[in-house]
């Protein structure tokens, strides 16, 4: 067991580990950028970056340092102590939730007989930590929007704040069946759990909410109400420029990221290799070939994100903030109770593991056709004739509107004064 090394390690083996997990965070952003862009680019029939590095691959590190070379302008009705500190307190969470995130099994360090688990360290509520954190980060997009003086990046900050609320209740209710599958709320040992079957399978409906949900909780499109730019001119961070811009774009990016790592950890078995890889390959989760795994899962959900944004359009706020109080929340109640009632069920013998996949399908099937039932619109209020106006109120003539047939009073004295 892994749990082992955890809280008995070398202090510069905890260092080296927190480094590479820092590295290996900004690197996998440089590159998410240039995937997105990429990949964005061949839906619209377009090239991308293709310039700066092999395949454009630098593309996205000129872009980070133009910005942080660029010119750091503070606006004048900005509170400036918040507003330095928002883009900051943005950041430093999305690097935090990465303590709990296991990459791999436990491993051997090149050139020494040091043992150590792919992961910076681990607790009996990991999960709950991660939750904890990421909501921390949600701080800096508020106060970037009520520091900056700004009214359309206050509007922004208000809307995350009511966003990240209504979507992290159902995130947090996505987690609640893998809890009951796993028995433990560590990382770790949810992904010792699933070495038989990953949980996507027997929780389809959570695994779906909670891709709803980390859309949602990313701010990203079709659920960037935040920084709707035809409403917002940018949103929260409207005022923001140079280097606190980039800490924003490097905090989404790292939180797509970790939202993405989430899912693989509880759903797609971690750091696992797929399906029928470890029956023909004895290494496949052995040393440190299961980060390659790792980091392909992730990947796959950093497309999803990427393929939504090229493909669906913004919802409206009020159908956003319907679909996640009315729709997903009701259903991840009600999916609590009968996982409940299948994990009671398995415990005592009644139903195997093919029965839970087939009642996961039903439910997921359920859930999807509850995403497109049209909403009920209100009964037509009847037109109320609008009375003819008065052109001489108060005295003042006011030319008749077209079609408005002339009125036959004469005008006041003070009408014509």
């Amino acid at each position: 067991m892994s749990s082992e090394y955890f809280g008995n390690e070398d202090f510069w083996v905890i260092l080296l580990k927190a480094v590479l997990v820092f590295v290996v965070l900004v690197v996998f952003t440089l590159f998410n950028i240039w995937f997105e862009r990429r990949v964005v680019a061949r839906m619209q029939h377009r090239v991308g970056p293709n310039v700066h590095g092999p395949f454009g691959l630098l593309q996205s590190l000129a872009d980070g340092v133009k910005l942080a070379l660029k010119e750091d302008i503070v606006v004048t009705a900005a509170n400036k102590g918040i507003y330095v500190l928002a883009p900051i307190l943005a950041t430093i969470p999305a690097f935090l939730a990465w303590a709990v995130i296991p990459f791999g099994p436990v491993v051997t360090i090149p050139f020494t007989d040091t043992q150590t688990p792919l992961q910076l360290t681990d607790l009996p509520v990991a999960v709950l930590y991660i939750l904890a954190v990421t909501s921390i980060g949600v701080y800096g997009i508020v106060l970037a929007g009520w520091s900056s003086g700004s009214t359309y990046a206050l509007l922004g900050g208000l809307r995350s704040s009511a966003q990240v609320i209504s979507y992290e209740v159902a995130m947090g209710l996505s987690f609640v069946t893998v809890f009951l599958y796993a028995g433990t709320m560590s990382t770790s040992e949810i992904v010792a759990a699933q070495e038989d079957m990953w949980y996507f399978l027997p929780l389809l409906p959570s695994f779906l909410i909670y891709l709803i949900a980390m859309v949602g909780e990313t701010n990203r499109a079709p659920f960037d109400l935040p920084e709707a730019e035809g409403e917002l001119v940018g949103g929260f961070h409207t005022e923001y420029s140079s280097l606190k811009f980039a800490l924003f774009f490097l905090a989404e990016y790292i939180n797509m990221v970790t939202v993405s790592a989430l899912a693989t950890t509880l759903f797609l078995g971690g750091w696992r290799a797929p399906f029928g890889i470890a029956q023909v390959w004895e290494g496949a989760n052995e040393g440190y070939v299961p980060v390659i795994w790792f980091l392909g899962k992730t990947l796959f959900f950093i497309f999803l994100f990427v393929w939504l944004r090229g493909t669906l359009p913004r919802m409206r706020y009020d159908q956003f903030m319907a679909l996640g109080w009315k729709v997903l929340i009701p259903i991840s109640l009600v999916w609590i109770v009968a996982v409940t009632f299948i994990r009671k069920l398995q415990n005592e013998d009644m139903l195997d593991r093919d029965a839970v996949i087939w009642i996961a399908a039903i439910a997921a099937v359920v859930l999807l056709i509850s995403l497109f039932i049209p909403e009920k619109k209100p009964a037509p209020e009847e037109e109320v004739e609008a009375a003819e106006p008065d052109a001489f109120a108060g005295g003042y003539p006011v030319p008749p509107m077209p079609d408005t047939p002339p009125r036959s009073s004469t005008p006041t004295k003070e009408g014509k004064r």
